[in-house]
């Protein structure tokens, strides 16, 4: 054995560096220093050199502003690969006067063929050298392009996408082409076993009837053929103007960001240009409340083995309050607090199984095949719904189920319920936020609704003061407005809008009697 090696703790052997055996010996055994504590630097050793962070400011997202109102959102980020892309303010709630499934014919236009680039095909291998994926996600307020790529091709990456998002060729072929996917994505939806996104256009569409949000965010059958160049064009140049749009990067260099912009979106002519002046359609949500049912035979949509038996779907919504509010953060642990799922979900208390809709509704109610609470939310209002499933003949028990759910929560609110709440809404949001994508499109849709971003650290703050009292004041303010309703399946046995409402209006949430002669 070695003379300058040592056994250390659990048996292992060891070179002693740098202060030699001398030095081990004589600290190791406590005889040298017997009085020194743990928390105390030992006598004759260097000072230790610790790793830190630059402060915050390398979790801040900056923000500039250039000259032609175009705003670039940067986010830096330890890694390889970076996130950019171009978010639009521009959606199906702008399509009033247009013809309704534009934004749904450009998401599945995006990344074709543009001045720079032939076809997607090129594009693509363009990003592969890169080792870099695109994507388009059109929703009802915002266009997104995304790409996530190696970092040091950002120069390629922004000159890509500037060109996909002003440049696009939109030949026939292309437009031919994307009638097609978009009539197969209208078949699929009203296919699908699960109907959760039909359910979500119909109550929108219940809740703001005929008006921005409430439009179909998917292109009616009727008007696939009529989209060509010329409608597409006539949409962008009022909508792709730079002042609507955001350029967010995560994971590179602002200074580096903002240079590429200024070189492939200052002064860049889009394919569009036009002099006429630009009509944009800044109407505020208008909540209305209704009904919308569609009568539909679920019994053969999932056949096979074990087939999903024949279910009834009511969606329930009530209008919450817009993402810009105060209020917005109360809705947001409510719509924890309520939770649910389906009747056959796996996990624990992680996964949900203490929330409102678990105990009060799936573990006491077998027959119900699921609840399920959403919230959506917009620059100018929001919606919160209750979505539940179950056999056609038990739909009014299930109808009055729900609207005791609303009406209970506008009562007492337990501590350890909202604290759970509270504490699951933190762990998303911060669980969330490890992906770079999502940071990505948090950064972007921040920067483009109010021009800065509220951090991680400041969200969990705003929701650690959530007090019952707020619950039960944002649950009193929405309860005063009429409800929206989504009903799918067979609606023989479905309630009355009006004993709906009645419901709701209530003090327990039921609904109002019915005496019949005969059943």
């Amino acid at each position: 054995m070695a003379a300058n090696m040592v056994r250390f703790r659990g048996g292992a052997w060891g070179p002693v560096r740098r202060f030699g055996l001398a030095a081990y010996r004589k600290y190791s055994s406590g005889g040298g220093c017997p009085n020194v504590p743990l928390t105390s630097p030992l006598p004759g050793v260097p000072k230790p050199v610790f790793a830190t962070a630059d402060g915050q400011e390398k979790f801040e997202t900056k923000v500039t502003t250039l000259e032609n109102g175009l705003r670039i959102a940067s986010q830096n980020k330890f890694g390889q690969f970076c996130t950019v892309g171009i978010l639009v303010n521009s959606g199906s709630r702008h399509e009033a006067k247009y013809l309704s499934g534009i934004s749904h014919f450009l998401e599945k236009l995006a990344f074709s063929s543009t001045a720079q680039f032939g076809s997607k095909d090129e594009i693509l291998l363009t990003l592969e050298k890169h080792g870099g994926i695109c994507d388009c996600q059109a929703s009802r307020d915002t266009t997104m392009y995304a790409v996530s790529a190696d970092a040091k091709g950002l120069d390629t990456v922004v000159n890509l996408l500037a060109d996909v998002v002003l440049q696009p060729r939109l030949s026939g072929e292309e437009i031919e082409m994307t009638r097609m996917a978009v009539q197969f994505e209208l078949e699929d939806l009203n296919m699908r076993p699960d109907p959760e996104p039909l359910l979500t256009e119909m109550i929108h569409a219940a809740a703001y009837r005929e008006n921005t949000v409430g439009l179909n965010r998917f292109c009616p059958v009727e008007n696939i053929e009529k989209m060509d160049r010329k409608v597409l064009h006539s949409y962008l140049q009022n909508y792709y103007t730079p002042d609507r749009m955001v350029l967010a990067g995560v994971g590179i260099e602002h200074e580096q960001l903002v240079e590429c912009a200024r070189k492939y979106l200052l002064g860049v002519d889009p394919v569009w240009k036009s002099d006429k002046p630009k009509q944009v359609d800044k109407s505020v949500a208008q909540y209305t409340g209704g009904i919308i049912k569609l009568e539909k035979d679920m019994s053969d949509v999932s056949l096979g083995p074990t087939p999903i038996p024949e279910l009834t779907h009511i969606m329930i919504g009530l209008e919450s309050c817009s993402f810009l509010e105060e209020d917005f953060i109360p809705f947001a642990v409510l719509n924890m607090m309520m939770g649910g799922g389906g009747s056959f979900s796996a996990g624990g208390p992680g996964k949900g199984m203490f929330t409102r809709l678990y105990l009060n509704v799936l573990n006491r109610h077998h027959w119900m095949y699921n609840a399920t609470s959403y919230h959506h939310s917009y620059e100018d209002t929001g919606l919160l719904c209750i979505h539940a499933s179950a056999d056609p003949r038990q739909i009014r028990e299930m109808v009055e189920i729900i609207t005791r759910e609303f009406i209970l929560m506008a009562g007492a609110v337990g501590e350890v319920e909202l604290e759970r709440a509270k504490t699951q809404l933190k762990s998303m949001l911060m669980m969330n936020l490890e992906s770079r994508p999502v940071i990505f499109e948090d950064v972007g849709r921040q920067v483009l609704a109010t021009n800065t971003r509220k951090l991680p650290h400041e969200l969990c703050s705003l929701i650690g003061n959530v007090k019952p009292n707020d619950i039960k004041r944002v649950v009193a303010k929405m309860l005063r407005n009429k409800p929206a309703v989504a009903a799918l399946g067979d609606l023989t046995e479905l309630p009355t809008y009006e004993h709906i409402q009645a419901a709701l209006s209530s003090k327990d949430g039921r609904l109002p009697r019915m005496y019949r002669l005969f059943r």
